[in-house]
């Protein structure tokens, strides 16, 4: 099957060595190996051999396979919480024949798998917002091992929130370069700051995320949901998602065992359908990491049993195999992914979904428009409805 994400390669030269990166339209820096990346990497040029690193927030895989090629004998691990550019990161260690890379989903440090690390090492991305971007520095402590090194970039605006989370007498900031929009830190942790620290808590565990406990009215329901920095409708309702679940308020009652839910955001739609529809099961897919936990967490927070969800860490649909079959999938699509995803999501719907199961998708007009022809010269699907409003669409397709 071909890659509908997939833009171009990117060649990158560094210290001797010439890597290959594929990468997807939809990941930072897809047009060429982002200058802060480069300059960070610049600065470990005279830093001794490490031994085992991590990359936190890896994208595509730039810093983590570089640093690989490297030191072919260390120990990589590449974390992203964005199911696609773990995707990515993966294939881009084969094609540069980088054997023996660590490459997994994590938000934040909550998922890695190892302690005890050398370097880590990160390009932090400025809209993660400054409490997370705070937890982040501080929290490496807990994953190095003692005279570890971290050393970071993020853009030039961010350097004094960088410069105040690491404003601790046991934070020795080792280096420190700012030019052209970007600016690098190197830091260790003294042994008396390490001693100091309390065991690791989890981000998500102490809220480190945490935006806004709200009581979201949608229609005929009221839930209280818990929202999150990072993640789209903290505050209120998109028109989308509004016209998503006022059509959906009018099958209440409806008999669904299990409901698939693509792209759940805070989990407004997800609560909605578990309030609606009572399913005995609900599958939570999204390439977010924050968005899946966001969303489980809120459906418990609504009553629904932690047993009855499943979190699928995707970027697609193809579930087939993985769960049972389903009879709604709802979702928003991800218009930035492009036509080619859209329409594979489509098909891997139909084979997902049961005999008389429907999906539902809302996105831009023009988006819906594309796929609806998409459909229409197809076998799998026929269109049961079509409602277009304020430059939003609702498409409800059923297996043929």
């Amino acid at each position: 099957m071909p890659d509908v994400y997939f833009k171009k390669t990117i060649d990158f030269y560094h210290s001797g060595h010439t890597l290959h990166f594929q990468v997807a339209q939809d990941l930072f820096s897809s047009h060429q190996i982002d200058v802060g990346t480069a300059r960070l990497l610049r600065t470990l040029a005279d830093a001794p051999r490490f031994a085992k690193i991590l990359d936190l927030g890896c994208g595509y895989g730039p810093l983590a396979l570089t640093l690989k090629a490297l030191y072919p004998e260390s120990v990589v691990h590449a974390v992203d919480r964005d199911a696609l550019a773990v995707a990515y990161t993966r294939q881009n260690a084969a094609l540069n024949g980088l054997a023996d890379v660590e490459v997994y989903g994590s938000l934040g440090y909550d998922d890695v798998t190892a302690h005890d690390f050398d370097l880590i090492i990160s390009n932090i991305p400025g809209k993660a917002g400054e409490t997370v971007i705070a937890g982040l520095l501080r929290d490496a402590v807990h994953f190095l091992r003692p005279g570890g090194l971290v050393a970071v970039v993020v853009v030039a605006a961010l350097e004094s929130v960088v410069a105040q989370a690491l404003d601790d007498p046991g934070i020795e900031i080792a280096f420190q370069e700012t030019r052209a929009g970007h600016a690098i830190f190197h830091y260790r942790f003294t042994a008396a700051y390490r001693a100091a620290q309390p065991p690791f808590a989890a981000g998500l565990a102490r809220g480190l995320y945490h935006r806004d406990l709200a009581s979201i009215t949608a229609g005929t329901l009221t839930f209280p949901m818990q929202t999150a920095r990072g993640l789209p409708e903290f505050d209120s309702l998109s028109y989308g998602s509004l016209l998503l679940l006022d059509n959906l308020a009018r099958l209440q009652g409806a008999k669904v065992e299990h409901v698939v839910v693509y792209n759940p955001g805070q989990g407004h739609i997800p609560v909605a359908v578990w309030k609606l529809f009572n399913p005995a099961a609900l599958t939570l897919v999204d390439r977010d990491l924050l968005s899946l936990r966001y969303a489980s967490d809120n459906l418990i927070r609504n009553g629904c049993s932690a047993s009855q969800i499943v979190m699928a860490h995707r970027v697609d649909l193809a579930l087939e195999g993985e769960v049972q079959a389903a009879g709604l999938i709802v979702g928003i699509l991800r218009e930035e992914e492009g036509q080619a995803a859209a329409e594979q999501l489509a098909r891997q719907a139909a084979a997902l979904l049961t005999p008389e199961g429907a999906l539902w998708l809302v996105a831009g007009s023009t988006s819906i428009t594309r796929l609806e022809k998409a459909i229409e010269a197809g076998k799998q699907w026929r269109i049961e409805k079509r409602k277009r409003e304020k430059g939003i669409s609702l498409l409800v397709l059923r297996r043929k």
